[in-house]
Order: structure tokens, then sequence, then C-alpha cells
């Protein structure tokens, strides 16, 4: 038997098997409780409210220190028991150095590339761990519960801190921030705000010039923008797939025999996610960080 038709052979019992659940379990009908919107409400945990600020402790920020301890711990533990031959755990966390050593080359000037390596290496290691963590299943659904002796436990879900727009909002904030401070401290105020205009410029009259550098003015606001939504929305993204695969789209449309066919699509999915998105948003955002800082320290446009 050839591999072509190995192929179309697993397919069609896959489709018998899909078809047989449809027979057996039936269809029974739109569930109106199940939201699947309520698995990234934040409820509160514990309300702690200073004024106008809500400093209440829910989901988002259990995750939110445990990607920081997890930045932290892990790299104090390597850093302390470095040797002189490198067992697999320091050998993987060499090349993790070797990778953020690359993502801080974007800043030409090598001193600069030294100074900024510690923040693009954490900025990098926190947003991995942050997205990493996101796939583990914790007890942190509070709207269904589990019963076990008596006591009522949360059930379990999947949850990233990088999911709720104001962590990845806030990195972009303070990246931003960063390179202009450092644009300002290279060149000076004046010659660091010159700079955003493309040389060439000389014989357009003040006007002209003036539109070119409000565009550029709003090209570095829609950073903020860009380096925020662009984490925030391939996480997000990431778990609703997730969440409708693995049984939430059968169990919105009462469809049982459904979550046969989609469930290994939700497999296939968090494979996807956990080996290749994960990291490639962190190395994407850290990156363009590197790239933005020696952008703005650079003696051209």
């Amino acid at each position: 038997m050839s591999r072509k038709l190995k192929v179309l052979t697993a397919f069609a019992l896959y489709f018998l098997i899909t078809i047989a659940f449809v027979v057996i379990f039936g269809n029974e009908g739109k569930n109106e409780d199940f939201l699947p919107q309520n698995e990234f409400l934040l409820d509160p945990w514990i309300s702690i409210q200073i004024g106008p600020a809500d400093m209440s402790i829910n989901k988002a920020v259990l995750y939110l220190a445990l990607a920081s301890l997890a930045t932290i711990g892990t790299m104090t533990y390597i850093a302390n028991r470095m040797q002189r031959e490198p067992n697999r755990v320091q050998m993987a966390v060499e090349l993790s150095y070797d990778l953020t050593r690359q993502i801080a080359g974007n800043i030409p000037e090598q001193k600069l590339a030294r100074k900024w390596f510690p923040y693009l290496a954490a900025l990098f290691f926190f947003i991995w761990f942050s997205n990493m963590l996101g796939y583990i299943p914790l007890p942190t659904n509070t709207e269904h519960k589990i019963d076990i002796f008596g006591l009522e436990i949360p059930s379990f879900a999947i949850y990233a801190a990088t999911a709720n727009i104001s962590i990845p909002l806030v990195l972009a904030i303070v990246s931003v921030i960063a390179y202009h401070v450092e644009g300002v401290r290279a060149k000076g105020v004046g010659k660091y705000f010159a700079s955003w205009l493309p040389p060439g410029l000389e014989a357009m009259n003040i006007f002209g010039r003036g539109a070119i550098f409000m565009i550029e003015v709003v090209s570095h606001m829609v950073r903020v923008i860009s380096l925020s939504v662009r984490l925030f929305a391939n996480v997000l993204a990431g778990h609703l797939l997730i969440l409708f695969m693995a049984g939430g789209l059968a169990v919105l449309l009462g469809f049982a025999a459904l979550g046969v066919l989609t469930f290994p699509m939700a497999f296939a999915f968090f494979v996807f996610e956990i080996g290749i998105v994960a990291t490639l948003q962190a190395f994407i955002f850290s990156t363009l960080t590197a790239i933005y800082i020696g952008g703005a320290t650079a003696e051209s446009h």
C-alpha cells in the first residue's frame, strides 16, 4: 500500500469515527450558558482599591508574578551553578544567551549594545516565560469550580499575562521611552529631533519639512501600538484557537461529536504555539526594541 493510500485510508477512518459519534450522541442544541469570553475575564480574587486605582489581585497578577519569578529564579540558579563542563540545562541557557546577544547585536555601537544587553535579555526571557506559562493548565478558573471532598476548587484553565493588553502595552511604553532617552542622551535634544528628518530636504520649505516631521512623530507613536498589539493579538489568538478546538466549540454548539473532529486540530495548534509562536513573539519584541535603540543613536536618519 502506497503512502498516499495509507493517508487517505486514515482520513476515511477518522471521518467514519466522527460520523459514528454524531449518530450515537446526536446534537443537544446550542449551549446558552457557556460564554467563551468569560475565560478571559479578570474577576478580582482579593479586591484592593486605592483611590481611583484598582490594585486587585486576579489571575493576570498571578501569571505576571509567576513569569517574573521564573525569569529571576532560573537565571539566578544557573548563574550560581555554572560549570566548566556544562550540563544540558547550562547548554540550553548558553544557547539562549547567544540568542539574546544576537538580539543586542542589532545595536551597531558595541558599547551601547553591552549597556542595553541586560534589559533586552530580561525582556526576551520575561515575555518567553509569560508566553510559555500561558500553555500550562493551572487551577485559575473561578467561574467553574470542582467539588473535591466538599471543597470547591477552581477548574484548570490556560491564561497568559501577555494575553492581557495592559502588559504588552506597558512593556512597549518602557521600550519606546528607553530609546528616546538614549537618543537624546547620545545627540542632545535638538540634534535628536532633527535626526528624525531624512537627509536631502534642505531645499524644501518649512511647511514641507514640518509635514514630514509630523509623519515621523506619528510613526514613533504607532510603534507603541505595533509592539504591544502584535504580542497581545498573537498570544490571545492562539489561546482562543486552542479553547475552541479543544472542546469549546463542541460545548457552545451542544455538538459533542464535533470534539472528535476538532481535538487533533487543537493539539496541532498547541504544539505550534509552544514550538514557534511563544519564542518568536519574544524574539520579535526584543529585537525591534534593539533596532529602535540603534536607530535612535545612529548618526543618520
